[in-house]
């Protein structure tokens, strides 16, 4: 489904230095698989996800979806392909607009001109049957401004948003990190369950030792724009996060 092909990447700093950020890196994704992504600040993962999503491009290798090379494709086939949910939930949802309004626009295809089509058309059942599986009360607060919600509910909008079109893949970017203890499990569960019952191919950065271990179908640590770790199966479940710690010299 997705694959990287020796990606490279650098930046010049203000001293004029030249540093690579992600160096030769290769990753091959298989359709469905979750992937948690563990490394310290600097080790690359963002700037891998922004090389996937073709925010940043890369400066030497290949990116692949379904054998294809992502180079020429324009804004809307890329953002009907990869579907993003990152660190701050008020990037993911429009805030001066209700719950119904934010779900209206994953039918509008980048034409905002068809908001008021789309909100004649919207299935109301359908979104109730949806927001009442997360169990926020999401349902009751459709004509509710996003930005009346909490952190929790928001980051909930945000990744539906993101999956309803089912994605080829799905980039979490430390999605659960702003929010509180008890909310980010919330959401940590839910957004397992959402990538399970769709099928999605997911990639996941964290910082949480144990998320990345006790989620997703396969843990890679990247060091220095290259993977270190790459586990599956079992030997994912037999990790340790003390192990991860000491072994690899992953601080989270």
């Amino acid at each position: 489904m997705l694959k990287l092909n020796n990606i490279s990447k650098s930046f010049q700093n203000e001293t004029g230095e030249i540093k690579k950020v992600l160096d030769n890196l290769n990753l091959s994704v298989k359709p469905g698989e979750f992937i948690t992504v563990l490394g310290s600040n600097g080790a690359g993962k963002s700037t891998m996800f922004k090389c996937i999503n073709k925010e940043w491009n890369i400066d030497e290798g290949e990116i692949l979806i379904d054998k294809n090379n992502i180079e020429t494709w324009d804004p809307k086939k890329l953002s009907l392909s990869i579907a993003n949910v990152v660190q701050d939930p008020k990037i993911g949802t429009l805030g001066n607009m209700t719950i119904k309004e934010n779900l209206s626009i994953i039918e509008l295809k980048n034409d905002k001109n068809l908001l008021k089509s789309c909100l004649k058309s919207f299935k109301k059942d359908n979104y109730i049957d949806l927001l009442s599986s997360f169990d926020l009360g999401l349902e009751k607060l459709l004509d509710t401004k996003v930005l009346e919600l909490s952190g929790g509910q928001r980051q909930i909008i945000s990744l539906i948003i993101a999956t309803q079109s089912n994605p080829k893949v799905l980039l979490l970017d430390e999605h659960t990190a702003a929010l509180d203890p008890k909310t980010s499990e919330k959401v940590m569960n839910l957004t397992n369950n959402v990538i399970k019952e769709k099928k999605l191919t997911c990639l996941m950065i964290t910082h949480n030792l144990e998320d990345a271990i006790e989620y997703g179908d396969r843990l890679i640590v990247l060091n220095k724009g290259k993977i270190v770790l790459d586990v599956n199966g079992l030997e994912k479940k037999e990790l340790k996060a003390e192990e991860l710690r000491k072994v690899y010299g992953y601080i989270a």
